[in-house]
C-alpha cells in the first residue's frame, strides 16, 4: 500500500529502525517519530546483539548494521563461582552502549528523510497519519488505551541495572554471597571504557538488606549501589558502580491478544516482553520492525498489513517467551545450584530453558562439558562419540513400585502449587522419588526443574520419567543435577 503519512510514537531502538526502513522503502510517505523525551536523555546502560539478530539486520539495512557493529564491542561468556570460572566462546556477539546505538539509528533515520520530534508527549487522537506505529516501550500508553487485550505478568525476583567505568574481559555471571543473601550478576562490557552491571536477588534478601525501604522515583538508590560496590569490589575491580535512574523492579512480562487497533499497531517491548536473561528485547523489536515495514509496503490495506505482520511475527515471539519464562523462573531459583561444580553449573545455564542441546554445546565449549561430565561419572574429562547413550549408561532405571510417586502437574516448578508437592513430598520421608506426567517436551522440562527441587529440598534419590524420544533432555537433565536417575515411559527391554 501506498502510504501517505505514518507516525511513531517511542525514539527508542524499535520505532527508530521501523521509521527509517519504511522512509526507505516508500521514500514520498511522511514519517515522523515523536519522542517524549530529549534527544540526548536515555537510559540504561549496553545492549547485547547476537550473531543471528545481526544476520537479520543486515539482510534488511546492511548500512545500519554496519555503523552499530563498529561501535560494538565483542565478548566470550564467562561463569564465575567462588573464583572457579568456565568459559565459553560466543562467536560475534557484542555488546554496545544503547547511547550509541540510538545515535546509529538516529542519525540514519534521519539520513533516510525521517523527521525526529523530541521532548513533547503524543497520543493517538493528535496524529494525523495513516497508521500509527506505538514503539513506547514495556509501559506504553498507547496499548494501555487501546483495545489490545493486554495482561501483564510481574516476575517474583528483583533485579537493578547499573554500569561500570571499565570493560570486563568477557561477559560474566556470577553470585555473591552476603549476609543478607545471595546477589547475581549478569555482567558484560559495551565500550573499551563500559561494562553493564545487572544486579538481581530473591524477595527475602532484598528485605532482609533492608532495600524495600530505599528510595523509589527517578533518581537512582544509591543505597543499594553503595552495598552492591562493595558486595562485588572483586568483580568490579576497584571502580564504583555508576547509576542512572538505577532502582529495584520486577520482569514485567507482556502479552497481547491482539497487536493492533484500527489504525494503530504495537511494535517491540510495547507489543510483547521477554525476560532479560535471554538478551532479546533489542532483537525481537528491531525484528518486528522488519516484519511490519514489508507487510505496509507489500500488502493493499493497512489491516491486512497488521494481520500479516502479526501471523509472521507472533510464532517467533511466543516461542521465545517460552524460552524466557523458563530462564527466568531458573535465574530467580539460581542461588539453590550454587553448590554444583562451575562447569556443571555452565551446562545446566545453557540447557536451562531447552533451547540449546547437551551434544551441540558440546561441539562448541567441548572443555567445558567435558569437565562437566567427568564431574557428573566421577571420571577424566571426556566429551564421548555417543554422548546421550554414554551419560544415560547405567542412570536408567525400570519402574519402581516401592518409590513415591509424584504425578501433579505444575506450571511454575517454583510457584505455590510446587511449594504444596515439595511439601507433601517432604513429609514422606522417602527415600525414592518418581516423577511422572505428560509426554510432550514442554512437561517434561518442567517436570525436570520440579525434580531439581525435589532433589534439593525433600532429599532421597530422584527419578525423572520421560519418553525415550526425549532421552537428549533427561540427559541434560542429569549432568545438570536435575535428576539422579531418569525412566522411559514404556517398558525396557
Amino acid at each position: 500500500m501506498q502510504l501517505r503519512r505514518v507516525a511513531v510514537l517511542g525514539g527508542g531502538p524499535a520505532g527508530l529502525y521501523a521509521a527509517r526502513l519504511l522512509k526507505l522503502a516508500q521514500p514520498h510517505c511522511e514519517v515522523v517519530v515523536h519522542e517524549q523525551g530529549e534527544r540526548d536523555t536515555t537510559f540504561g546502560f549496553g545492549v547485547g546483539l547476537a550473531a543471528g539478530t545481526q544476520r537479520k539486520l543486515e539482510a534488511a539495512d546492511p548500512d545500519t548494521l554496519r555503523d552499530i557493529r563498529a561501535g560494538g564491542y565483542r565478548h566470550d561468556m564467562t561463569m564465575d563461582v567462588g573464583g572457579a570460572v568456565a568459559r565459553v566462546q560466543n562467536d560475534n556477539l557484542i555488546g554496545v552502549a544503547r547511547t550509541e546505538l540510538l545515535d546509529v539509528l538516529q542519525r540514519h533515520a534521519e539520513k533516510a528523510g525521517v523527521r525526529l520530534e523530541y521532548g513533547e508527549r503524543r497520543v493517538v487522537a493528535d496524529l494525523d497519519a495513516d497508521v500509527v506505529i506505538a514503539a513506547d516501550g514495556v509501559g506504553s500508553a498507547t496499548r494501555e488505551a487501546g483495545g489490545f487485550g493486554a495482561s501483564v505478568e510481574v516476575g517474583r525476583g528483583l533485579f537493578l541495572w547499573c554500569g561500570a567505568g571499565f570493560a570486563l574481559d568477557d561477559a560474566v555471571f556470577a553470585p555473591v554471597d552476603t549476609e543478607h543473601g545471595t546477589f547475581v550478576t549478569h555482567a558484560y562490557p559495551y565500550a573499551a571504557d563500559r561494562s553493564t552491571f545487572l544486579i538481581e536477588t530473591d524477595e527475602r534478601t532484598w528485605r532482609s538488606a533492608g532495600f524495600d525501604t530505599t528510595v523509589a522515583g527517578e533518581e537512582s538508590d544509591t543505597v543499594s549501589l553503595a552495598y552492591l560496590q562493595e558486595a562485588f569490589r572483586t568483580h568490579l575491580r576497584g571502580h564504583d558502580l555508576i547509576g542512572n535512574r538505577t532502582r529495584w523492579q520486577r520482569f514485567r512480562t507482556v502479552v497481547c491478544e491482539r497487536w493492533s487497533d484500527g489504525r494503530v499497531v504495537l511494535l517491540g517491548d510495547a507489543a510483547h516482553t521477554a525476560h532479560f536473561s535471554i538478551g532479546s528485547g533489542t532483537k525481537l523489536a528491531m525484528e518486528d520492525a522488519i516484519a511490519l515495514v514489508g507487510a505496509l509496503d507489500e500488502e493493499p490495506d493497512a489491516a491486512t498489513a497488521f494481520t500479516r505482520y502479526e501471523a509472521a511475527r507472533r510464532p517467533a515471539v511466543e516461542r521465545l517467551q517460552e524460552l524466557a519464562r523458563r530462564s527466568q523462573l531458573w535465574w530467580e531459583s539460581f542461588p539453590s545450584r550454587t553448590h554444583l561444580p562451575v562447569e556443571r553449573l555452565m551446562v545446566a545455564y545453557m540447557t536451562r530453558a531447552g533451547n540449546v542441546p547437551l551434544d551441540r554445546f558440546a561441539i562448541t565449549s567441548p572443555d567445558v562439558v567435558g569437565a562437566a561430565l567427568g564431574q557428573y561419572a566421577g571420571v577424566p574429562p571426556q566429551v564421548p562419540a555417543d554422548l546421550t547413550g554414554w551419560v544415560l549408561r547405567s542412570h536408567v532405571v525400570p519402574a519402581d513400585e516401592d518409590a513415591f510417586v509424584v504425578d501433579t502437574v505444575v506450571d511454575d516448578p517454583w510457584g505455590a502449587n510446587a511449594d504444596a508437592v515439595v511439601a507433601v513430598a517432604r513429609e514422606t520421608r522417602a527415600g525414592l522419588f518418581r516423577v511422572v506426567g505428560p509426554a510432550d517436551r514442554s512437561a517434561l522440562l518442567t517436570r525436570l526443574d520440579l525434580a531439581e527441587r525435589l532433589r534439593l529440598e525433600a532429599g532421597g534419590t530422584v527419578v525423572v520419567e520421560g519418553p525415550s524420544e526425549l532421552r537428549d533432555d533427561l540427559a541434560a537433565g542429569l549432568v545438570s543435577g536435575r535428576a539422579d536417575l531418569v525412566a522411559f515411559g514404556e517398558e525396557l527391554s
